[in-house]
Parts: structure tokens; C-alpha cells; sequence
């Protein structure tokens, strides 16, 4: 910065890295565009596609959007560092990156929640499911979904923002997250951080739980059908679901709820730069892509000539 005064933060970013900036820049960008251009892919097939139009892609359309958003939030700010090793932000840009990034994340939580219900009752209520998973209820929950998480985030960057910060205002990261914030104040937290535990606790593990009553209630369900093609096709509409649930929720647990110190702060980095950039661009993979319906709805839109490749 040429020995200017900055008033806002310093993102540190990766240290030891200075010989690979450009590198990790190519690499960083090619996760970016393939993930926003897998999630895009799979929200075009699910509106030109007439039979994807179901409950269940709805929600993976709404999955899909969130995660175009989510790696937003903190892939072009790391790109701009890798790029042109500038790792200044301003104080309201980091408390808006704080709260985009909170609030979709308790949006996942719930979405993921809902998808639960959604695949519960498909296959415990099967004769009432388009009854009741009908178009209306589904813009409803997702609505809901939506809303919940960004009410909620507000209370943690509430918080947060009222802290006085000490200098110097290094952020110990790659992006403005409420621990490696609150660790520059002049004051004792712990109100802020037992508020911002409770908060995100409850979102993720309200949520979390209600999946597993859910998958409990679905395992019941198929151990209970007299065929085996009956269970191995209700397995197969869960096993995508599953999968992105372990991987979001496995990495979240390991930075929000383990004790503070308990991993070094480069532990913490990794871990999340895996739900922050790996989990959007793999979602398209497990839940859609591999999916036989989607397949063949791409082969069809490339015939009908939706996609020009």
C-alpha cells in the first residue's frame, strides 16, 4: 500500500503462497466458472425439460441458484487477491460479504431440510404427495427458506458490526468470517460469541436434525416394501440428497462447532474453502448430473437445439 493510511481491513489470505499467486489464480477461476456454469446448466434443463418439472427439482433448481450465489461471495474478492495481490476491502463491503455469506448458508441449512420433507413424503405418502407438494406449497417453502436464512443472518452481523476493532486490521483469512473478525476487538466477545453459537447452532443443528427424523421415518418406510426394486429405486432418489447433506454439514460442523483454538487458523482455511467453493461445484454433480433423467433431458435440449456445443 506504499506506506498510506487504510482505514477498513487487510484480508491475509494464504500464507507462503506468493510463488503460486497466478497459478492458484487459474485454478481458483476454472472451479469458479465451472461451478456457475454447472449449477446454470442444471436450472436450464429443469425449465426446458417438461418431466423435471417436479417437487423435487424445483428445490434443485433453488440449490442450484444459492450455490451460483454462495461461491460469489468470496471466489471474485480471492481472485482479485491471487491476481493482483490488493488485499484491501472496505469495512461495509466485508460486513455485506459477512452477512451474504451467513445468510445463504442458513439457507442451504433449511433448503436442505426441505428436500428431506420433500423426498419423506414422496415415498411415506405417495398417494398424497402431489396433493400436497403442489406448486403453490413449493414456492411457499422455498419462500420460507429464503427468508428464514437472511432474518436470521442479521443478528450475528448486528452484533458484529457494533465491535470495536483494534488495529492493526489484518483478517486472519481469504474472506470476512465472524471469527477471524471478531478476534481484531478492543473488547471482551463472549456475548457475541455465544449470540452468533446459538444463532448458527440452531441453524444448523434444528436443520440437521430434522433430516435425520426424516431419513429415519423414510428408512422405516423402504425396510417395510415386499420388492427389492421397490427399495433400490427409493434408495437411489435419496443417495444424492444424503451425499450433499455429509459433505455441507461435515465441513461446516469442523469450522462452527468445534471449540475456539481447537484447529490452527490455516486448518480452518482449508476446510473452508471446501464448503465455500468444492460443495457448489461438485452439488451439480451428485444430486443432477449423474442423474439418468437429466442425462437424458441434455441429450434432448442439445437435439432440439436449446445448447450449442
Amino acid at each position: 500500500m506504499n506506506g498510506t493510511y487504510y482505514s477498513g481491513f487487510l484480508l491475509l489470505g494464504f500464507a507462503n503462497i506468493e510463488n503460486y499467486r497466478i497459478c492458484l489464480f487459474f485454478i481458483v477461476l476454472l472451479i469458479y466458472l465451472l461451478t456457475l456454469s454447472g449449477n446454470m446448466l442444471i436450472i436450464l434443463v429443469v425449465h426446458f425439460y417438461i418431466h423435471l418439472q417436479t417437487p423435487m427439482y424445483y428445490f434443485i433448481t433453488n440449490l442450484s441458484f444459492l450455490e451460483m450465489w454462495y461461491i460469489s461471495t468470496t471466489v471474485p474478492k480471492l481472485l482479485s487477491i491471487l491476481l493482483t495481490n490488493d488485499k484491501r476491502v472496505s469495512s461495509q463491503w466485508c460486513f455485506a460479504q459477512l452477512y451474504m455469506f451467513h445468510g445463504l448458508g442458513m439457507t442451504e441449512c433449511a433448503l436442505l431440510a426441505v428436500m428431506s420433507f420433500d423426498r419423506f413424503m414422496a415415498i411415506c405418502n405417495p398417494l398424497r404427495y402431489t396433493t400436497i407438494m403442489n406448486e403453490k406449497m413449493c414456492r411457499y417453502l422455498a419462500l420460507l427458506c429464503w427468508s428464514y436464512g437472511f432474518i436470521s443472518a442479521t443478528l450475528p452481523l448486528t452484533f458484529t458490526i457494533r465491535v470495536s476493532f483494534c488495529g492493526p486490521l489484518h483478517i486472519d483469512h481469504y474472506f470476512c468470517d465472524l471469527a477471524p473478525l471478531l478476534s481484531l476487538a478492543c473488547i471482551s466477545t463472549s456475548i457475541n460469541r455465544t449470540i452468533n453459537g446459538c444463532v448458527i447452532g440452531f441453524a444448523t443443528m434444528f436443520n440437521f436434525a430434522f433430516i435425520v427424523v426424516m431419513y429415519i421415518n423414510i428408512i422405516c418406510s423402504v425396510m417395510q416394501m415386499k420388492t427389492n426394486s421397490g427399495r433400490s429405486k427409493a434408495f437411489s432418489t435419496c443417495s444424492s440428497h444424503i451425499t450433499v447433506v455429509m459433505l455441507f454439514y461435515s465441513t461446516a460442523f469442523t469450522v462452527y462447532a468445534s471449540p475456539q483454538g481447537a484447529h490452527s487458523v490455516d486448518y480452518d482455511k482449508m476446510f473452508a474453502l471446501v464448503y465455500a467453493m468444492f460443495t457448489p461445484l461438485l452439488n451439480p454433480v451428485i444430486y443432477s448430473l449423474r442423474n439418468k433423467e437429466v442425462k437424458l433431458a441434455l441429450r434432448r435440449m442439445i437435439k432440439m437445439g436449446f445448447i450449442n456445443v
